[in-house]
């Protein structure tokens, strides 16, 4: 073989070699940008999450202050409630993105906190009727079963705020 073709075989087999590797490292590249993407999409969805449970935690640990007094002032109860709806409507569209970011595990989670929220909301929404009632025969029975249902949804939003954690990589 001559040197003229072995030199210019070698350039052709080291131009495909070139280009080859900057394929590759172009498609890792894209590969690495779509996944950082995707973890501030999802970071995103699961700090707006946060944020709305917040929220409306704050608004629900008012109605349950205001529930266990001895003559809960009516009027006032009501706003709370109202704002507490308003806020727990936040939290089912926040949840919702988180749901469609995935995965599916953290989904689960979310889906645990909303039954857990949904469970407490019920034990509120009758500790109201009985304040509406006046009638406070079921008061202690209520407020013990609130706060275990309270309980049981902190579990929950922690158990979110984990998942989450370990979903974006971020383990300590």
């Amino acid at each position: 073989m001559d040197s003229g073709l072995a030199a210019l075989l070698g350039a052709a087999v080291g131009s495909a070699t070139t280009l080859g590797a900057a394929i590759v490292n172009s498609r890792a590249q894209a590969r690495s940008q779509h996944a950082q993407w995707s973890r501030q999409h999802r970071r995103d969805a699961y700090a707006a999450y946060l944020s709305a449970l917040h929220d409306r935690d704050i608004a629900m640990d008012a109605i349950l202050d205001a529930l266990r007094s001895d003559q809960p002032h009516l009027p006032s109860l009501d706003e709370k409630i109202d704002r507490f709806i308003t806020l727990a409507r936040e939290v089912h569209r926040a949840g919702e993105i988180v749901i469609l970011e995935g995965p599916a595990s953290v989904a689960e989670v979310a889906e645990r906190v909303t039954r857990a929220s949904s469970d407490l909301s019920h034990v509120m929404r009758r500790m109201a009727e009985h304040a509406h009632a006046e009638d406070t025969t079921r008061k202690a029975e209520d407020t013990a079963l609130a706060t275990e249902r309270e309980r049981i949804l902190y579990q929950a939003v922690k158990d979110f705020r984990l998942a989450a954690r370990s979903t974006l990589g971020k383990t300590n």
